[in-house]
């Protein structure tokens, strides 16, 4: 299955990940992963990426999708990849699908995580995370026991500076803006499965699993 994971932040696009990565064996593919391994091997495009965020700039789009065709040229990636936080906008999709038949791995589908705002609002600023052990917790939807102290270690408990409600308000807004485009490009070649992100994450993975098994 050659896929792209769409959603909102917030929607469960990395946990999802994780767990189909592992039922179908296949690796999931996520580009801020790819930036930073390059950069740390100081391959050629790693040393171009570097260049671009030491200088404050973002990263060309020539350059990640130079690290995704290298990433999906190794073995573990010949059966399918699951594609995650790339792309982005339209010109990323069109730069990948151009890259992708030169390969002759065509997207088979893109799955769409779809959660309501209300939920996603909720889900990121009621974030909370344990000082002492890296528990997180959500206050709306899986409170601790105790307000502001973590079930397992009884750590501290805070909210991360960018899980305030204006950061993430922004965050959603330049989705809607740039990748929520992507829904229409996808649905007019016909490859776009929606699926509703609420719920158990059991089921949802499942509901996922079961458009791969059918493409």
């Amino acid at each position: 299955m050659r896929t792209v994971l769409l959603g909102a932040p917030g929607s469960g696009k990395g946990t999802q990940g994780v767990v189909l990565s592992k039922k179908f064996n296949i690796p999931q593919i996520s580009t801020g992963d790819l930036l930073r391994a390059a950069v740390k091997a100081g391959t050629e495009l790693g040393k171009q990426a570097k260049s671009a965020m030491d200088a404050g700039a973002l990263v060309s789009d020539d350059i990640v999708i130079g690290l995704i065709r290298e990433r999906l040229s190794e073995d573990d990636a010949l059966d399918g990849y699951i594609l995650d936080g790339f792309p982005r906008n339209i010109a990323q999709a069109e730069a990948l699908d151009s890259m992708l038949e030169q390969l002759g791995q065509p997207l088979q589908g893109v799955v769409l995580l779809d959660v309501p705002f209300e939920e996603l609002m909720q889900r990121l600023t009621g974030r909370r995370t344990c000082k002492d052990c890296g528990a997180i917790y959500n206050i709306h939807l899986s409170p601790p026991k105790k307000e502001d102290q973590c079930d397992s270690c009884g750590g501290e408990l805070f909210q991360r500076a960018d899980d305030n409600e204006e950061t993430i308000g922004n965050r959603l807004k330049v989705y809607e803006e740039q990748t929520a485009p992507l829904v229409g490009y996808y649905q007019r070649q016909h490859k776009l499965h929606a699926i509703p992100g609420t719920g158990d994450i059991d089921e949802i993975t499942n509901a996922v699993g079961a458009v791969f098994d059918n493409i």
